[in-house]
Order: C-alpha cells, then sequence, then structure tokens
C-alpha cells in the first residue's frame, strides 16, 4: 500500500492573543501619561544635566508640563490628526512634547537633529506638519538659519506665524534656546516664536478641553510619524497608531526582565522609534527616571552615568568603543550598570559586574520596535540563538521572496509581519503598495522559522552575502569584530566577485590612537567563525569616510563603492 508523505508544517506562526500580554495599561499616549503619573506621582520622572544646573521632573510635572504643551499647541488651532514636528535634543521639552501633542489630538513626528538641509527640507514636506518646535542650536547646527534659508518667507515672518508656499501646512515655528545656553541671531529673535511665548498662549485654555480631547482618543487613532533611515533610497513616512506606542512602554520593562524602578541613560534621539519606546518604557513603567543627555559626548556620558546611578543603558557598540577612549573611562565609577544592551565591551570595565544579556529580537521603525523576542530571563536552550517567537498579538510568515508563497518550516525566504504594533502606512503610499493581500508588511529581510516557532533572522535580503554557494549573515561577522580591542565600527559587505557571486569584505574604523593589523584581526575571528564567514579583505577607513544617513546608519551602496575602489588595485587579489 503506498504511503502518502506527511504534509510539510509551514512557516506561519502566532504569538498569543494580545489581551492575554501580562502588564498592559491603557493603549493610548494619554492613558499611558495618565497611569503612570496617578502611579508614581512624587517620583523623579527625568533628570538633565546643563550648564546651569540640573532639572529634574516628577511624573507629576511631566504630566503638568505635558498638559501646558497642549493647551498651548490647542490654542495655535492643533486639533485632530494635526502634525506636530519635534525638532530637538534629547530635553524634557521633547517628552513633554509627544505627550502634549496626543493630549491635544494631534500626531507628533520625530525629526532627526542629524539632518543636512536637503534632508530637513524634505522631511518638512514629507510630513505636512502645521508646527514645529525645534533647538534653536545644536552643536555648530544652527537650526534657526537654515531654516531661514529653505524658507525666506520666514525672514518676514511675524513672531513664528508664517504662510509657506513650500512647506504648505507649516504655520508656526517654535524655538527653544538650546540646552548649552547659546543667543539667537537676529533673524531668530524677529521670526519665531519663543518656547515660553508659546506655552503663555494657551494658558487661557481650560483644563476639561484639554481632558476631553484625551478622553477621546482611541487605541486606533494616529499616535506618531517616523522617517525610516533611507539607506538605499529616500526616507519613508512611517505612520503609528497610538497602541504602538503604549504597547511597547509597558512591554519593554517585561521583556528586559527589569526589577524595581529603572534609572534608563540616553544620549541617542527619540526620534528613532527604539529610543523613544525603549528608554521612555523601561524607565516610566517601572517607576524610574529617563536620565538625559542632550547628544552622545562620551566623558559627560561616564559622568552622567556615575553621578545618577544609572542602571540601563541601549547603545551601539560603536557608542561603546568611544566611551573607552574617553580619558575618564578607567577612573569612572560604573557599578550601578545592570541592563546593558550590546554588553560585551562595557563588560570589560573594571567596575561592571553583570550576568544580565538581552537575548536577540526582530523588528523594525514598521514595527515600532521589536515584534518577536524572548525576555532577557529565558535560558539559552530556549533561545537557541534564535531572535525568539511572536509577542502577543503578532504573526510572522516566511515566504518565497519572488512568488510570495509561504515556504515550509526551515526553509529560508523573507520575513513577513503583522499586529498590533505595525504601521498603519506609509505616507503618500497606498495599503496594496504596502502590505501583502493578507495584510503582512514583507520586511524586505531574510531569515527562516524552525519546528519550535523561533524566528532566525539573519539580515536584509539585499544584505546577505552570497559566496561560494552560502549564505553569510554580516550582522554575526560585526558581532564578533565589535569585540576585538581598538574597533570603533565595522560593517561588513559583500562585493561582487568572478567565482564566488560576492566576496566578504569588512571595513572597520578603528579607535582614536589605535593602530590595527589586519593579521590580527583575521586570527582573532578564525577562533570564532566557520572558514567560509572570515572576510575575504579587512578595509580600514576613518570616521569621515563611513557615509552615514540623517539617522547613523551606514549608507551600504556608498560603502560597497568605497570597498570596490579601495580593491581596484593591481595588487589586490581575492
Amino acid at each position: 500500500m503506498d504511503t502518502v508523505a506527511p504534509t510539510p508544517k509551514l512557516s506561519i506562526v502566532h504569538g498569543i492573543p494580545l489581551q492575554e500580554e501580562p502588564g498592559l495599561g491603557a493603549l493610548t499616549i494619554p492613558g499611558y501619561l495618565r497611569e503612570v503619573s496617578a502611579r508614581h506621582a512624587s517620583r523623579e520622572a527625568l533628570v538633565m544635566h546643563t550648564p546651569e544646573g540640573v532639572e529634574r521632573w516628577t511624573y507629576s510635572v511631566l504630566w503638568h508640563k505635558s498638559v501646558e504643551v497642549a493647551k498651548a499647541l490647542i490654542a495655535l488651532g492643533v486639533g485632530k490628526n494635526s502634525r506636530v514636528g519635534i525638532l530637538m535634543t534629547n530635553r524634557p521639552e521633547y517628552l513633554a512634547a509627544v505627550f502634549g501633542t496626543a493630549l491635544a489630538g494631534g500626531v507628533s513626528v520625530g525629526l532627526s537633529t542629524f539632518s543636512t538641509a536637503a534632508e530637513l527640507e524634505q522631511l518638512l514636506a514629507m510630513s505636512g506638519v502645521s508646527v514645529l518646535l525645534f533647538d534653536g542650536r545644536i552643536l555648530k547646527k544652527d537650526f534657526g538659519a537654515l531654516l531661514a534659508e529653505l524658507e525666506p518667507a520666514i525672514h518676514g515672518a511675524d513672531r513664528g506665524a508664517l504662510q509657506s508656499y513650500k512647506f504648505p501646512f507649516l504655520r508656526h515655528l517654535v524655538r527653544l534656546e538650546s540646552v548649552t545656553g547659546r543667543g539667537e541671531a537676529d533673524v531668530q529673535a524677529r521670526a519665531f516664536e519663543s518656547w515660553a511665548e508659546f506655552l503663555a498662549a494657551g494658558r487661557d485654555i481650560p483644563d476639561r478641553v484639554v481632558e476631553a480631547r484625551a478622553q477621546s482618543i482611541t487605541p486606533a487613532d494616529a499616535g506618531g510619524l517616523f522617517f525610516s533611515s533611507g539607506t538605499t533610497s529616500l526616507p519613508k513616512a512611517i505612520l503609528h497608531t497610538q497602541r504602538a506606542f503604549a504597547i511597547q512602554w509597558w512591554r519593554w520593562p517585561r521583556v528586559m526582565s527589569v526589577e524595581g524602578p529603572v534609572r534608563s541613560w540616553t544620549g541617542n534621539g527619540f526620534f528613532w522609534s527604539a529610543n523613544i519606546t525603549m528608554i521612555v518604557g523601561v524607565a516610566l513603567s517601572t517607576g524610574g527616571s529617563v536620565v538625559l543627555q542632550p547628544y552622545f559626548e562620551p566623558a559627560w556620558a561616564l559622568r552622567l552615568m556615575q553621578a545618577e546611578r544609572v542602571n540601563f543603558l541601549s547603545g551601539r557598540p560603536h557608542q561603546w568603543a568611544r566611551l573607552k577612549e574617553a580619558p575618564n573611562w578607567a577612573s569612572s565609577d560604573l557599578s550601578s550598570l545592570r541592563y546593558i544592551t550590546n554588553s560585551e565591551l562595557l563588560k570589560t570595565h573594571p567596575t561592571v559586574e553583570t550576568d544580565w544579556r538581552l537575548p536577540m529580537s526582530f523588528g523594525a521603525t514598521e514595527t515600532m520596535t521589536i515584534i518577536t523576542s524572548y525576555s532577557a530571563d529565558t535560558t539559552a536552550e530556549q533561545y537557541a540563538g534564535s531572535a525568539g517567537v511572536p509577542l502577543p498579538g503578532n504573526v510572522l510568515k516566511i515566504v518565497d521572496p519572488l512568488s510570495g508563497a509561504v515556504v515550509p518550516r526551515g526553509q529560508r525566504g523573507e520575513i513577513c509581519v503583522k499586529g498590533p504594533t505595525l504601521m498603519t502606512g506609509y505616507s503618500g503610499k497606498t495599503a496594496e503598495e504596502t502590505f501583502d493581500e493578507d495584510g503582512y508588511y514583507r520586511t524586505g529581510d531574510g531569515g527562516y522559522v524552525d519546528d519550535v516557532g523561533r524566528l532566525y533572522w539573519e539580515g536584509r535580503l539585499t544584505e546577505i552575502i552570497k559566496t561560494g554557494g552560502a549564505n553569510v549573515s554580516p550582522l554575526e561577522i560585526d558581532a564578533a569584530l565589535a569585540l576585538f580591542p581598538g574597533v570603533r565600527r565595522a560593517q561588513t559587505i559583500g562585493i561582487p566577485h568572478d567565482t564566488l557571486g560576492e566576496m566578504v569584505v569588512s571595513c572597520i574604523v578603528p579607535q582614536d590612537g589605535v593602530t590595527l593589523e589586519t593579521a590580527a584581526i583575521t586570527g582573532f575571528l578564525k577562533e570564532r567563525l566557520a572558514s567560509y564567514k572570515l572576510p575575504r579583505h579587512i578595509l580600514l577607513l576613518r570616521d569621515d569616510e563611513l557615509a552615514v544617513t540623517a539617522n547613523g546608519k551606514v549608507k551600504i551602496g556608498d560603502l560597497r563603492e568605497w570597498a570596490a575602489r579601495q580593491l581596484s588595485g593591481p595588487e589586490v587579489k581575492a
């Protein structure tokens, strides 16, 4: 009798229902702020050190400051779904603006402070903001002057009220004094409304107006707009719901397996979805405090971590490498640190003792950060080197990149996701252009699902290196390179090759004052990676030779072109 082969199990995996997720509270931005403020009213919520002293806000102060911003926005005409641009460093006013915009019924738009003039012009045009709240000066960048160059009509504007034809929805510009205390240029004093004037305009708005608006907000309403990094194309404007913010704020402490109130530090911008959800959620959902550093500066960061007894850090390996370069690295007391992402370099500090490690997760700006993960207390056996399983409410599938058909478990393909923190879409694109016919977002990332339902993420499909018939993930190589002494930043890429298809090339920025030997790096990698994953070439470059986007991500296309030029000489052999 003929036997019938069993039907292979398909690569579709469901998380538990969202309503079964422990620890969730209100699922709107105003509801979240109200709930944490009521729980922890007198506790410290935010702290920032400035040349003028230390500013500390309790949860009650954060609530009242946010209501104050909401009233001012209402006075300027912000209504349901009005977009409010936030172009600021990490400072208390940034979070008051995010919460205040939501309380007024509007949608906050995070704008990168790394933006060039051309990039900022593009972001303002794409976002359709009606009000722009901005830092006048950040380090050497004068945003007031930059805006005046972009829109000549600013020169004739009357204290923040603008009639712009280049940015037809932009009507009000509000300038904050820099946290470093620099003064205003003449054009700025004439054209831009000050923060104090902005807040004063809302003083006659009754509290009950803000209350009524906040009560009308639903979890499905628009909450915020973020921009993709644009490493290979123009940035995309990504719209998220209220509940996407709230779910991740409530979720992060559970995924991180943190205990007690957390003091979280950040020197990275809140215009990144990962930073505003992770840093804010881990701190405020636990009754802890956000320790704000307006911009990343290593020696200053170390002083803050020591002075404020920070116990949670989120950053990238190249930032930790810069901490090690700082003159006060060895003398800093970092014994309070416990929860550190990408922690290997910081664990080399003599005062850091922690066995906490966050398992790898998978997510994107389009999913408001993580959509698969295990919690930090998961055993190594259960984690098994994966990116976890779908978080509550989420579904993922692996499809053939060409046909879109779901592949059997264990087979590689494109990762597709949907769930409660998935974006509502890209501004200017239809649903049909954004999601497949079943409502999934095709991420462009490659990986596979095992029999248990764990996701194994291998990187961008366009960045996975196919060399000699094998798939190589540049992320795995870069993670190993980050541990080599003297490496500040590493980016591995594939370069076309006649016989291999692609050859593996690692591009490295050394730490300041360090001379790296490529032979030593290769020997280091041989102890950690299979032979087919080893770079055929290791190229050293300066920081200023590494092209990055406004969001700090490496421009892979530009780097490939640079590497190809370096390898084109007759003395270079594969």
